[in-house]
């Protein structure tokens, strides 16, 4: 029984004014232990010592509850204005990241810190503006996330984080041509290097609206922005084949052909490397031949604007089949890439072109009889010389393919190797193979560089004849390497 009292006035002590002075006196003349393991319990249960705590224990209540229902305690709050709160808002959040920042060592002052807190509530208020009703609001608030992301990537993240995506996507099939081009802009803004922004306006439905758009009829201007916009978001990997089934490669197409009266350059390079970007992708291969781009692509090639960038998707099309067949099918496309070889000015065009062939070379028979047709040997043997080391290896390995079928092969082992067949005045059937579709001009620049390629390939044939001692260059086995390999590493 004086066990269980003990522990009752302990667990009532404990409940009532814990932070107390006077209850943690209380709880100090409580519990405590005598020897043999027992309780004092004379001096706690005094009626003196009990009288004391018990007062005690009732005045703790008293004043908590005068505390509770007291009007002073608890005034009632004066009416604050939105301005006032958005202001107390704005110190308090720059109070917290000054906080923050003292936290992690940062030195930024205190008005930079009210610099990042005021460019946070115009974001805010532009994204506001954005959902509102009125028309013009909602303009101006486009124009003015095109110009915050323009060369912010902090602003890009931060408008998408507050919401302003899905009402910019909903505003771009809008019947105002000037809220259109507005907001196509601000979406191709937000999406400069920020994936996640890409993926999140594929999601919100803007190819869908964009496409819708195309459909009603638009001036140049917006199909340029429309453009932009499947260039920027088609640089995600995941969006490829999203935009590649859609049906807004033909639009592409078109857009790289110049479908419009006077148009822009900047427009048709964006279209190009979007289309760069879909062709990275093998399954939108198929879509791409049948909107006509192999055929646009060779006949860009000689502009040096677009030279570069239509061999590298060229380059990209060839390797499905579908791709080597279209351009084998096109006209002039062997003479076109054979005359590639000889830009000595662009080593990086020379090294697509050679790429394009060796691997159609060494896929389709037929192929390698026209690439001999148009000239290609001589062009080749005078790109192993002096082209780039990338240009030599490939035009090395195209060499080795198309002589397989002449009988023309080089030995691995330095040991033997046969010279090269020489075309002579008296066999006219190859003579005339050789230079089918040649100018005049070529003709006669391709028999000066016979000429001294042929006494330099005679000498190379007596250095590989000498004895075993004898250690070849790194060039002539980059020349001679195996050409039994199916594999095109280059």
């Amino acid at each position: 029984m004086e066990k269980y009292l003990v522990f009752k006035i302990n667990r009532v002590l404990s409940c009532q004014c814990d932070n107390s002075p006077m209850a943690k006196c209380a709880r100090a003349d409580v519990g405590a232990l005598a020897g043999n393991g027992g309780f004092r319990l004379w001096p706690l249960f005094s009626a003196a010592v009990l009288r004391r705590k018990l007062l005690e224990t009732m005045m703790c209540g008293i004043s908590r509850q005068k505390r509770r229902h007291s009007p002073a305690a608890s005034p009632a709050p004066a009416p604050v204005s939105s301005e006032s709160k958005r202001r107390h808002g704005s110190e308090r959040l720059a109070e917290l990241l000054m906080a923050e920042a003292s936290e992690s060592g940062s030195e930024e002052t205190e008005a930079e810190f009210k610099r990042k807190v005021e460019v946070l509530e115009e974001l805010k208020d532009v994204v506001r503006r954005l959902q509102e009703e009125d028309h013009d609001r909602r303009r101006s608030a486009a124009m003015d996330v095109r110009r915050l992301a323009k060369d912010d990537p902090e602003a890009r993240e931060t408008l998408a984080m507050l919401g302003s995506i899905p009402p910019l996507v909903g505003m771009v099939d809008s019947d105002d041509p000037e809220v259109q081009i507005a907001t196509l802009y601000a979406l191709a803004n937000l999406g400069i290097g920020n994936d996640m922004n890409k993926a999140a306006i594929v999601k919100a439905g803007a190819i869908h609206k964009m496409l819708t758009l195309l459909s009603s009829g638009i001036s140049p201007s917006i199909s340029e922005a429309i453009v932009a916009n499947f260039l920027s978001l088609s640089a995600l990997d995941s969006n490829k084949p999203i935009i590649g089934s859609s049906g807004a490669i033909p639009f592409l197409v078109n857009a790289f052909k110049n479908p419009h009266p006077n148009p822009s350059s900047i427009s048709k390079q964006d279209a190009l490397r979007a289309l760069f970007n879909l062709s990275i992708a093998p399954t939108n291969v198929p879509n791409l031949i049948d909107a006509g781009l192999a055929e646009s692509l060779l006949a860009a090639i000689g502009d040096m604007e677009f030279s570069d960038r239509a061999l590298a998707i060229l380059s990209n099309l060839v390797t499905v089949s579908d791709g080597r067949r279209a351009v084998s099918r096109t006209r002039d496309a062997f003479p076109i890439l054979v005359d590639v070889l000889n830009w000595s000015d662009s080593p990086s065009c020379q090294e697509k072109a050679a790429y394009i062939l060796m691997v159609m070379a060494h896929k389709g028979y037929n192929d390698r009889t026209a690439m001999i047709q148009s000239g290609v040997i001589s062009s080749l043997l005078e790109l192993t010389l002096l082209g780039s080391q990338l240009a030599q290896k490939r035009a090395s390995r195209l060499l080795e393919i198309l002589t397989v079928d002449k009988g023309k092969q080089v030995s691995e082992g330095f040991g033997s190797v046969s010279a090269p067949i020489k075309s002579t005045p008296s066999d006219p059937k190859s003579t005339a193979e050789i230079e089918v579709g040649m100018s005049e001009e070529r003709r006669a620049v391709r028999q000066l560089v016979q000429q001294s390629l042929q006494s330099n390939m005679w000498r190379i044939v007596r250095r590989a004849n000498l004895p075993g001692d004898f250690e070849p260059s790194d060039h002539f086995k980059a020349l001679t390497s195996s050409s039994t390999s199916k594999s095109l590493p280059f």
